[in-house]
């Protein structure tokens, strides 16, 4: 189910909305109700791709009991963009990766790691739904290496300002009290905001995705099929 659009109704569904073409983007697929991965499947949604860490994918208490027979038809793949228990990583990413400045440090340490993920999107079938925990950092990440491999620069300040509004709003309301985040007023929010938008612009500025993917080991065939994710 999508609004006049295009922008993704599932019910349960938190800080979800449509990238570009056949790429959507959300927080924790648990949140999705048996409803919502209905709808998702009939918006066109045939592959989820997790970018957390394994230990991350579990059920909170406040998580909607869920038919699994709802997820038929979906491939759910867990593509982590980092590797849990790195000590250098870690010292930097405190307490998790969840900034923008901190993109470019996942990049450095974990190439393959982000390939992957771009091979998992070359791949996919029907239409791709990318997700971490709050659906802004992770997947920040990785919508704003693919904003800027179609040239849609223009799209990555408001997808990341939506992103982080998005979880924000969500704190306000959420049963689950968040250990490290909590809402934010307006006046609260905006420096933040700005300095987040300002590393993401830093990030992208400073980086050919094309050449870090092809480097790295993503072929010609799959850096098309990836474009053709985004048309």
């Amino acid at each position: 189910m999508q609004d006049s659009m295009g922008q993704p109704r599932w019910e349960g569904a938190v800080n979800a909305r449509l990238v570009l073409g056949k790429v959507f983007r959300m927080g924790r697929s648990e949140w999705l109700t048996t409803t919502g991965w209905h709808q998702a499947y009939a918006d066109g949604v045939r592959t989820v791709i997790d970018l957390r860490n394994p230990d991350e994918r579990r059920r909170r208490h406040t998580d909607p009991d869920v038919d699994e027979a709802a997820k038929a038809g979906i491939a759910i793949i867990s593509s982590p963009t980092e590797e849990p228990g790195h000590p250098e990583f870690e010292r930097l990413a405190v307490p998790y990766m969840n900034h923008p400045r901190m993109y470019p440090e996942n990049l450095a340490f974990f190439p393959e790691r982000i390939v992957e993920v771009f091979h998992q999107i070359a791949i996919s079938q029907g239409n791709v739904v990318l997700h971490c925990s709050a659906g802004r950092d992770r997947t920040g990440l990785i919508v704003s290496m693919l904003l800027e491999l179609v040239d849609r620069q223009d799209l990555l300040e408001p997808q990341y300002e939506a992103s982080l509004r998005g979880i924000n709003d969500w704190h306000r309301i959420s049963s689950y009290k968040h250990p490290h985040e909590s809402y934010l007023e307006e006046e609260d929010l905006i420096g933040p905001l700005r300095e987040r938008l300002d590393a993401l612009e830093q990030f992208v500025g400073s980086l050919s995705v094309e050449t870090f993917l092809r480097e790295n080991g993503l072929s010609p065939a799959e850096l098309d099929a990836v474009r053709r994710r985004l048309v």
